[in-house]
């Protein structure tokens, strides 16, 4: 019930992976060297990167060239929001798993959970209730007990998760996508602006973009038909937009992802396993988390340098805000990194405190060249990187896509010296272990943006400032 990432596997990062929030966790493809257009330029074409095999935690690379397509090949074994983790229990690469279709037999699991639950509740409920009465019969024989004051009257002040919830949720919609074929999942987004855009993940809407049916659905129960203005996969971010909007939409605050902190509150909603408005809370774990996950396609990926947050996140969060303790999105929910599968009786992964979200400030600017131009614009160093997770760099191919240069002629790459063989180990201040950490930074840039790469060659490092350039949509 879920519509985070799921399914197709992509190269693995270099850390533990990541699983996507809501749908199905798709099998663990064969580590085959992810050859697909991502890896190469950094820039979300497809890398030059050779495939992986290797240990179920870290899947090695075969020596092949990237595919030519845009969508990289999916990572080993991570699904997206709902559970990708990287290939097998340790891998980066998360797999997106698609929501799976409504049917009776899950509404009766999902059902029956609840109704285990409810009966702990009682019996607990019912066993303190009777000491307390029995206490206070003895003394007064009465068997009521009074709280000193009504819950309603309680005070909740803004810097409270109660007061964060009660300003937050009214801003946030649980969206069903459908397909044509009537298949579909359940995720969330959250008020962008008072036009009627809401952001959410691409897997959270990938099911209706041609031609499927979209829904969103604030907590007060009002259902809009909507339609997605623009999507990318790259980034795994989406803006749908309200038919007949209504004029009193409040558009929750945007924060500073890059202000954001380790050890820092946060408060995540979303409808996980279906379950609308539902509010979880956590810290900040880490920062620039390299997270690779995929659609369960098999045929295209996503690469984000991620927050980390132990607030519980899963399928079905995807594309829902992460908020700050003053309520300001710092976020959005999109993958989690899951031990197995569970949950419901859906057969999803849960959450074990390992969530995922793409920063705010990337999203943002995503969402805007989404809203102008209904494409996304990703930024490229214009060479291609092998997709290895060999922790020591992302080294430039000694072949592109397609039989393509690896470096592209007149490219930022080209212009800055770099060459096929060259390994880059930090861009700026950040550590790059691998090619898919390096698509994860490069795109937190825009197009334009000046850089400082370290890289390696013969033995020796250089250093080199270079030019972000841009490419135009997914493929």
């Amino acid at each position: 019930m879920s519509t985070e990432n799921e399914g197709t596997a992509v190269p693995p990062a270099p850390s533990a992976p990541p699983v996507p929030v809501d749908a199905p966790a798709a099998p663990a493809p064969q580590a085959q060297a992810p050859q697909g257009p991502y890896g190469q330029d950094a820039q979300g074409q497809a890398p030059q990167g050779q495939g992986a095999s290797g240990d179920a935690g870290h899947p090695g690379a075969s020596s092949s060239a990237p595919d030519p397509s845009w969508p990289p090949p999916p990572p080993p074994t991570a699904p997206y929001g709902d559970g990708g983790s990287g290939s097998g229990p340790g891998g980066w690469g998360s797999s997106y798993q698609q929501p799976a279709p409504k049917s009776g037999r899950g509404r009766g699991g999902l059902v029956a959970a609840v109704l285990v639950a409810a009966l702990v509740a009682g019996g607990v409920g019912g066993g303190l209730g009777y000491v307390l009465a029995k206490d206070n019969d003895e003394s007064t024989g009465s068997t009521t007990v009074s709280a000193s004051a009504n819950g309603g009257d309680v005070k909740r002040d803004p810097g409270t998760t109660a007061g964060v919830a009660a300003k937050a949720l009214p801003s946030t919609v649980t969206i069903e996508a459908e397909s044509t074929s009537g298949e579909g999942g359940t995720g969330t987004g959250f008020v962008f602006d008072k036009q009627g855009h809401i952001v959410t993940n691409n897997h959270v809407v990938a099911d209706a973009v041609d031609g499927g049916k979209l829904t969103a659905t604030f907590p007060t129960g009002k259902k809009y038909d909507a339609e997605v203005v623009g999507h990318a996969q790259g980034y795994d971010v989406a803006v749908i937009k309200l038919k007949d909007a209504p004029s009193d939409l409040k558009p929750l605050t945007l924060g500073d992802s890059d202000k954001v902190a380790v050890g820092d509150s946060t408060i995540a909603i979303g409808a996980p396993f279906g379950l609308s408005d539902t509010v979880t809370t956590g810290i900040i774990s880490a920062k620039n988390r390299p997270v690779a996950s995929s659609d369960g396609s098999g045929s295209q990926a996503s690469y984000m340098s991620a927050l980390q947050t132990d607030a519980s996140i899963n399928p079905g969060n995807s594309g829902g805000p992460l908020l700050d303790a003053q309520g300001n999105v710092i976020g959005i929910n999109s993958a989690i990194q899951s031990t197995g599968n569970g949950g419901f009786g859906t057969g999803q992964s849960g959450s074990i405190g390992l969530g995922f979200a793409i920063p705010i400030n990337q999203a943002k600017y995503v969402a805007q060249e989404l809203i102008k131009n209904g494409k996304p614009v990703y930024a490229k160093i214009g060479a291609s990187v092998s997709l290895d997770d060999s922790s020591e760099g992302a080294q430039i191919t000694d072949q592109g896509a397609g039989g393509a240069a690896p470096v592209e002629p007149g490219g930022p790459a080209a212009k800055a010296g770099l060459k096929p063989g060259d390994v880059i180990t930090k861009l700026d201040d950040r550590v790059i272990d691998s090619g898919p950490t390096l698509i994860g930074e490069i795109w937190t840039h825009q197009p334009g943006d000046k850089v400082t790469i370290t890289y390696e060659r013969g033995g020796k490092q250089h250093t080199v400032d270079v030019t972000l350039g841009s490419r135009v949509g997914d493929n």
